[in-house]
């Protein structure tokens, strides 16, 4: 049995009822492209033929009695791909709407962890021909940089591709530990390495006060459960919604350069200029600027290894500021001051919280949290979640359908109910909004102010669109 890492045994252990911790992506294929007849069973064989690449896929969860320690992985013995290929219809006329709820739905359920923890769902109906794919993938094993390596591995280049070399990627470890051995080296683990990681975090935790007190005599530094309380924050239900829309990535680039950010600051600043609007129409625009969490990624090159390596960088979104430029001009500042932070943190950071916290810890603190009503008494931690990964600039095709787009979408938990992942894709840049409809009924409402904070945040600076774009 191979452990899990820290962070992924806490993605586990941190679910309840209502915190799904599954990614999930939406992509939408014109099966117009391919060589061959495309239905349910040629993407079905097309996915059955790439598994051997893929062994994520292949894993099943071993648990350590009574969360004393992390659970591992193991190769499942008796895989039954059929159990996790799936096929639906979105209803008539299968528009945005339609799928929107769909996968919502779908998004709403947990992975059987009696099961290698993914799905693919094969979505026929939608309109104007195309076929949807959305693909779950529990946390644990995944996050948006590997994601983008998996979604490369079971796609292709060109519609008719050449036979590529399909050797199986090994997975040596089959072996499950009996209830007795693992209950053994859980106490063995909790007795001895849980007191020396602990007492290593306090170390680590007492240099990084000291750090960040350097940088708190500054008023501009943004944390955790500073945010202001809004419709986006609250107790959450399991239900989920979803909506999505795309930009040209070109304008995106554009605005960019007229005002010398980074792409991923012209991104956060599409987004608060989406959200103030929404605020304002429902009368619920605070005062003090919206916090956002965007996760970092922390691999290194060409590292796929399984599992998740995501750090946390908080930033401003400066809704309180009326004038688009003026607002991207204070997120780029708040986004640089903190990644400044979190260099200063990193060079005295030995381990995280969840390397050093039992498992079965985490999961009780997050039912206690939940149960206790935290979500709404407390003060916010964050009012979103805001995720930006890059993706190829190149077309896909799976099984000869050019992949048109994909549509991100990451979990929700600590009582926020909006979650926008975003991914660069050939010539555009395509928004996923997942949210509790509990909360925010309609991310529809949200996704369709994307594009008109592009065309203010253009107007600014005399940037016209080209015709069509």
């Amino acid at each position: 049995m191979r452990r899990m890492g820290g962070q992924d045994a806490a993605f586990l252990y941190g679910e309840t009822p209502s915190w799904h911790m599954h990614v999930s992506a939406l992509m939408i294929l014109d099966p117009s492209t391919s060589p061959a007849p495309f239905d349910f069973e040629r993407v079905r064989l097309h996915t059955l033929e790439r598994l051997p690449l893929v062994p994520q896929f292949r894993l099943k969860l071993v648990e350590v009695p009574l969360g004393l320690d992390r659970p591992g992985w193991v190769e499942e013995p008796d895989f039954d791909a059929d159990y996790h290929i799936r096929r639906i219809a979105v209803p008539a006329p299968g528009g945005p709407r339609e799928l929107g709820e769909l996968v919502g739905r779908l998004t709403s359920y947990k992975l059987d962890r009696r099961k290698p923890l993914w799905e693919m769902w094969v979505i026929e109906g939608v309109e104007q021909g195309r076929v949807a794919l959305l693909y779950k993938i529990h946390h644990a094993m995944i996050d948006g940089v590997s994601g983008m390596g998996l979604a490369e591995v079971s796609f292709d280049l060109e519609p008719d591709p050449a036979p590529r070399d399909l050797t199986p990627i090994p997975f040596d470890d089959r072996h499950v530990p009996s209830f007795v051995e693992r209950l053994g080296l859980g106490m063995v683990h909790a007795a001895t390495r849980a007191p020396y990681r602990t007492a290593r975090f306090a170390v680590q935790s007492a240099r990084q006060a000291v750090t960040l007190l350097n940088f708190a005599r500054r008023r501009s530094v943004v944390g955790p459960f500073r945010a202001p309380r809004t419709s986006l924050n609250g107790e959450f239900t399991p239900h989920r919604r979803f909506a999505w829309v795309s930009v040209p990535l070109g304008r995106v680039k554009e605005v960019k350069h007229a005002y010398d950010v980074k792409l991923n600051d012209v991104v956060l600043a599409l987004c608060a200029g989406a959200l103030r609007r929404y605020l304002q129409k429902i009368d619920d625009l605070p005062e003090q600027p919206l916090i956002a969490q965007c996760p970092v990624s922390l691999r290194a090159g060409m590292d796929q290894e399984i599992g998740s390596k995501v750090g946390s960088m908080f930033t401003s979104l400066a809704t309180d500021i009326a004038e688009p430029a003026d607002r991207l001009i204070a997120i780029k500042a708040a986004t640089s001051e903190a990644k400044e932070i979190g260099e200063a943190l990193s060079a005295d950071k030995i381990m995280g919280l969840t390397e050093s916290t039992p498992p079965g810890l985490v999961g009780l603190a997050a039912r206690m949290y939940t149960a206790m009503g935290l979500e709404s008494r407390m003060p916010p931690p964050i009012n979103v979640v805001i995720s930006n990964i890059p993706g190829p600039p190149f077309p896909l095709y799976m099984a000869g359908a050019r992949l048109e787009a994909m549509y991100p979408m990451g979990p929700l938990l600590l009582g926020t109910g909006l979650n926008i992942t975003v991914i660069s894709y050939c010539d555009s840049i395509d928004f996923g909004f997942l949210c509790c409809p509990e909360m925010v009924p309609d991310p529809a409402a949200i996704a369709d102010g994307i594009p008109i904070a592009l065309e203010e945040l253009e107007a600014s600076v005399g940037i016209t669109p080209a015709a069509g774009s």
